[in-house]
């Protein structure tokens, strides 16, 4: 799952340490910190971290989106963190609800639920809506796991996406229960979208919007700060319809560096022809 260094400081020397492309960030399974920079200035004017003032000042103004506390919102109710057997444990990913015929699926990051080496990960558990301790939505056992081969054979990061269905509680599916978003396939690289996780440390939803970029052409990259180690599976929404107070899923986080090793910039699996027959696998 993604694991990253703590979230980014607040404050404007981080904004422009950031901005500038010197930062300093936690590389995955907790390894020393890399620092990086932007190579100096070949005009030989006056610089910070090797940029000149001109090239700075265009970079500061492009600003990441801002990220906070998730409120208990319809929208946000949809999106859950994963446990082992029960949710009195850490959470370490993040899932949501998304719509499909038996009423009873999830979607999160593949490299969440499903290990190359040793197979599908038993006794995992969906806690929408889980706040502070609380599951005031439940808690939905993981039944079945649907990911691609070329997951399952080579951990390929193209395709780490993950369906899975969640036994019923009293009678109900979760679908019934909380309604769900759409699944949005082929729908291209800058969308303005949403996305809400769990971060490890935290025991409460945080979320974020800003407009997606190509990272590359099976890789969708979005900044965001504070995405730490946790938010893998977290929803990407985008077309959100005040009627029904849901969305269209368009990516969640992992893929490329299993979703990212700097907390402020985090990446999706494309979802394309493959995502899209892998729903309908999982959904047949």
């Amino acid at each position: 799952m993604r694991m990253r260094g703590t979230g980014a400081a607040a404050g404007a020397l981080l904004l422009v340490l950031t901005a500038s492309g010197c930062t300093t960030a936690a590389r995955p399974g907790g390894a020393a910190p890399t620092v990086t920079s932007a190579p100096p200035s070949a005009s030989g004017s006056p610089n910070t971290h090797g940029w000149s003032k001109q090239r700075l000042k265009s970079a500061i103004g492009k600003r990441s989106g801002v990220t906070h506390t998730a409120k208990p919102t319809v929208l946000n109710g949809l999106v859950g963190a994963v446990f082992t057997r029960n949710a009195e444990g850490d959470h370490f990913c993040t899932a949501s609800v998304v719509d499909s015929a038996g009423l009873n699926l999830i979607v999160t990051a593949a490299h969440c639920v499903w290990d190359p080496k040793l197979g599908q990960r038993s006794d995992l558990v969906f806690a929408p809506g889980y706040r502070s301790g609380d599951t005031p939505s439940g808690v939905w056992p993981l039944l079945s796991v649907t990911v691609d081969d070329r997951w399952k054979d080579k951990a390929d990061p193209d395709m780490d996406v993950a369906f899975a269905v969640v036994q019923a509680q009293n009678g109900q599916q979760v679908q019934q229960v909380l309604g769900a978003n759409k699944l949005g396939a082929n729908r291209g690289y800058q969308l303005p979208v949403r996305v809400t996780g769990y971060p490890g440390s935290s025991d409460v939803p945080i979320t974020c919007s800003n407009t997606t970029t190509e990272q590359s052409p099976t890789q969708l990259r979005i900044d965001c700060p504070d995405y730490t180690g946790g938010t893998s599976g977290s929803p990407w929404v985008t077309d959100f319809d005040p009627n029904t107070r849901t969305g269209t899923v368009v990516g969640v986080i992992g893929g490329y560096q299993q979703g990212g090793d700097s907390p402020d910039t985090s990446y999706s699996s494309y979802f394309g022809d493959r995502v899209q027959a892998l729903y309908d696998r999982a959904t047949g």
